[in-house]
C-alpha cells in the first residue's frame, strides 16, 4: 500500500491555523488583552427567523411517520432547485434547467470534488493572490499550476493573456481575498479566452449577494457564451449565514461539452456514487431564504455586514491607505503602510491594537505587502477595531 505522495507537497500548516496559534500565544502572554478578530471570514449574525422556522417545521416532519423522509435525491430536492432557479431568473435574468442545478453541502466541497471528473493532465490557471483551496486541491492531484498576476496596477482583477495556454481557470468574483469584482466586460474577456482555448472556467460566486454596483456580474451566465465554458459554484454560507449549517449549489449547464461528453452527465454520475445529498431539514431551511420573508430578513443581515465594511473603509480613507473591496464585498484588501511585510503588519496590529486580520502573503506571492480585513464581525466591535487602527496608524 502506498499513500498519495502529492499530499506531502502541501504546506505543513494552513494559513488560518497559523493565525490562530499566533493569536493564542499572544493572548496567553497577555491575558488582559481585549482582542478583536477581523480575520477569518465566518459570519456572526444568527440564522434569520424564516430559516429557523423552516428548520423547526422540517425537523417535526422527520419525527412523524407520514412525513418522514429517508434518502433524498443526490442532486437535491426539486423545491430547493426551483427556488434557486427562480432566484437566478429574478436577480440575473438567467434561465436554468432543473437538471443543471446540483445541491451541495457548500461551495468549498464542490470546488474540490469537481476535479474528480477532470483529467489530471489538465493545466490549471489560478489568480495570485488566491483562495488556498484552488491551489491545494490541484496539488493533491499533481496538476500543473500556473498563476495570473493580480496586483494594485490591475486592481487585482487580472485579464487573460492569450500567450498562456490553460485548461482549467479559477475565477472568484467578488474575490476572496481581495474583494475586487469583475464587470461584464472583464468577464467577457475570460469567457472568450476560455472558448478560444477550449478551457473550462470554475466560477466561484460565493459572495455574489454583496454586489450592489450596477454593471457588476453576479452570475457568469450573464455573459454570452458562458454556458459553453463555465461551471458556477455558490453557497448559502455568506448569503444567509449557513457556515455552520452547510448548504450550497453548483450549476453545470447541459451545453457544457468536452471531448464529446456532457460534463453534466459526468457530475451526476460522480454525485450519485460519492454523495448522499444534503439533509432534508437543511434544504427546507435553504429554500426559506428565497421566500419574501426570508429575502427581507437576509437583506437586513447583508446590510449589517455592508455597514461594517463601510466602517472599515472610512477608517482607511481617513488614513489615506489604498484598498480594494469593501463595496460589493465583505472583504477589505489593504496595502500595508510604510512598505511593511504582511506578517509584520499582522504582528503590529495584534500587539499594538489587539486587532487580528489576515496577512496577504498567506494567499500567494502577490499578497505580500497586503492585508485582509473582514466585515463579518460584530458591529460595535468592528467600530472599536476601526478606531484602534486609526489611533495606531494616524
Amino acid at each position: 500500500m502506498k499513500i498519495n505522495g502529492n499530499y506531502l507537497n502541501l504546506k505543513e500548516s494552513y494559513l488560518f491555523s497559523d493565525i490562530a496559534k499566533k493569536t493564542a500565544a499572544y493572548k496567553t502572554a497577555h491575558p488582559e488583552a481585549d482582542i478583536i478578530r477581523l480575520g477569518i471570514g465566518d459570519v456572526t449574525l444568527p440564522l434569520c427567523q424564516a430559516v429557523v422556522d423552516a428548520l423547526h417545521t422540517a425537523a417535526d416532519e422527520m419525527g412523524k411517520k407520514e412525513t418522514f423522509r429517508g434518502y433524498g435525491p443526490e442532486q437535491g430536492y426539486d423545491f430547493l432547485k426551483d427556488a434557486i432557479r427562480d432566484y437566478y431568473k429574478s436577480e440575473d435574468a438567467v434561465s436554468l434547467e432543473a437538471d443543471e442545478v446540483f445541491i451541495s453541502d457548500g461551495a468549498k466541497s464542490d470546488l474540490g470534488n469537481i476535479l474528480d471528473i477532470l483529467s489530471r493532465d489538465n493545466t490549471v490557471l489560478v489568480p495570485d493572490p488566491v483562495y488556498p483551496v484552488y491551489v491545494d486541491t490541484n496539488i493533491m492531484d499533481d496538476r500543473r499550476i500556473i498563476y495570473m498576476s493580480g496586483n494594485a496596477e490591475n486592481g487585482f482583477l487580472p485579464l487573460p493573456d492569450t500567450s498562456v495556454d490553460a485548461d482549467i481557470i479559477y475565477i472568484c468574483s467578488p474575490n476572496n481575498p481581495t474583494g475586487a469584482a469583475y464587470d461584464k466586460a472583464g468577464l467577457k474577456k475570460w469567457v472568450d479566452y476560455a472558448r478560444a482555448k477550449n478551457a473550462l472556467i470554475l466560477f466561484d460566486a460565493a459572495y455574489e449577494s454583496f454586489i450592489t454596483t450596477p454593471g457588476l456580474v453576479r452570475s457568469i451566465y450573464e455573459i454570452e457564451g458562458a454556458r459553453e465554458c463555465a461551471i458556477e459554484f455558490c453557497s448559502f454560507s455568506k448569503i444567509a449565514g449557513f457556515t455552520g449549517t452547510r448548504c450550497g449549489w453548483t450549476v453545470v449547464p447541459e451545453s457544457l461539452v468536452y471531448d464529446g461528453v456532457k460534463l453534466n452527465r459526468l457530475w451526476l454520475r460522480r454525485q450519485t456514487t460519492k454523495f448522499n445529498g444534503v439533509s432534508y431539514p437543511v434544504q427546507r431551511a435553504a429554500a426559506a431564504v428565497f421566500t419574501p420573508e426570508g429575502r427581507a430578513q437576509i437583506k437586513e443581515n447583508l446590510d449589517y455586514y455592508r455597514h461594517n465594511a463601510k466602517t472599515i473603509t472610512d477608517a482607511l480613507d481617513k488614513l489615506g491607505i489604498w484598498y480594494t473591496g469593501g463595496i460589493n464585498s465583505p472583504y477589505i484588501w489593504l496595502e500595508c503602510p510604510n512598505d511593511m511585510k504582511s506578517w509584520d503588519f499582522f504582528d503590529l496590529l495584534l500587539t499594538k491594537a489587539n486587532v487580528v486580520g489576515t496577512p496577504g502573503a498567506g494567499f500567494g506571492a502577490n499578497g505580500e505587502g497586503f492585508f485582509r480585513l473582514t466585515a463579518f464581525g460584530d458591529r460595535d466591535r468592528t467600530a472599536e477595531a476601526a478606531e484602534r487602527i486609526v489611533k495606531l496608524l494616524g
